[in-house]
């Protein structure tokens, strides 16, 4: 008996990705052109639309699908243990994807979760709307944790487009929004909020933060804390990978030697703060402060002991699971949970 195709074999066939696939056959934007090839693709293979979920409603087989950036980060194992938690309270199997904060390979395991009809999904969101357009069109039940999906930059555009036509007192025209899905995550605004005042209560004026993927809210937050004029050379990204977090924090340190202070925007981030500083033998707190986003394990055992803003992980994964196995009627659209700042010995008083 012949194997049968699945949405990888048609993204192959047809030359392209298989967010591609997956937006065509779930009616999703694409040129006429693709759309054209892709369907054609799908014919000859004999590529059966319901491996895609557009029967998903009518043939649920029961499951959980878990996607998070990074197995190996603490926090997402927090996050992971209590949608397990939860998950085993009620005897649901859960599928557990690492999409490596790469939008591709998150588009690939989201066809292939469709593939096989898991029906129910919490993801840290690496893509955009328009990669989790067709799982929410298929009807699985999406739960966003901790972040929520980057908006694509022409939304960003029209957007601006739009105000500037309102102020000439045009109406513009409506465009269509992408699926929403409830979240759970955790009070960036405050636990930023709170660390630079602190910072700010002892002395530190040339604050700097270490962002990175998913860091939208938590940038937004601390510009705003920090306030007008930002110094943008202070405000320093890393992708997702630990060496890319170490080159970061390396070169903010070599570059600008009056910082006083750091906000690490997560906990690899703040592990690469901690390696340069003491690559470049800068004494914490003595020479910088350091104040990093999330309370895992090593940082109590670091010398001096790192202070945190603490955000309850475990907390927030077993209430997405909570959420995506609620059976039918309305979920709230977003539950917000409240971050601390623990405070150790990695800050000091500005000399």
């Amino acid at each position: 008996m012949d194997k049968r195709a699945t949405i990888k074999d048609v993204a192959e066939a047809a030359g392209v990705g298989v967010a591609t696939v997956s937006r065509v056959l779930s009616g999703g934007s694409a040129s006429p052109r693709t759309r054209e090839r892709v369907l054609a693709v799908a014919a000859q293979l004999d590529y059966r639309p319901s491996a895609l979920g557009r029967n998903l409603r009518q043939r649920r087989t029961g499951g959980m699908g878990l996607l998070v950036p990074d197995l190996t980060d603490t926090f997402y194992g927090q996050l992971a243990e209590g949608v397990l938690a939860c998950a085993r309270s009620t005897g649901e199997p859960v599928v557990v994807g690492s999409t490596g904060d790469d939008p591709e390979q998150e588009s690939e395991l989201i066809g292939m979760l469709l593939e096989q009809s898991v029906d129910r999904l919490i993801a840290v969101p690496t893509g955009d709307a328009e990669t989790w357009a067709p799982a929410v069109r298929a009807g699985m039940t999406v739960v966003f944790a901790d972040r929520l999906p980057a908006r694509p930059a022409e939304e960003e555009q029209q957007e601006a487009v739009d105000d500037l036509m309102r102020l000439d007192g045009l109406s513009p025209a409506p465009r269509p929004h992408a699926p929403e899905a409830p979240s759970v995550l955790a009070d960036d605004r405050a636990g930023i909020r709170t660390a630079v005042r602190y910072l700010r209560g002892l002395g530190h004026r040339r604050i700097a933060f270490l962002g990175g993927p998913g860091h939208d809210r938590r940038v937004a937050a601390f510009r705003e804390a920090v306030g007008a004029p930002v110094d943008e050379d202070l405000v320093v990204f890393a992708t997702g990978s630990r060496d890319s977090a170490y080159a970061a924090a390396s070169g903010l340190f070599q570059s600008r030697p009056d910082l006083t202070a750091v906000v690490a925007g997560g906990n690899v981030l703040g592990e690469a703060a901690v390696l340069a500083a003491r690559e470049l033998d800068l004494r914490v707190p003595r020479d910088v402060s350091l104040v990093m986003y999330d309370d895992v394990p090593w940082a109590e055992l670091c010398s001096p002991p790192l202070t945190v803003i603490a955000r309850p992980g475990r907390d927030m994964g077993y209430r997405a699971a909570e959420l995506v196995l609620r059976p039918g009627g309305r979920r709230p659209r977003a539950v917000v949970l409240p971050t601390e700042l623990i405070i150790r010995g990695s800050c000091a008083p500005r000399r």
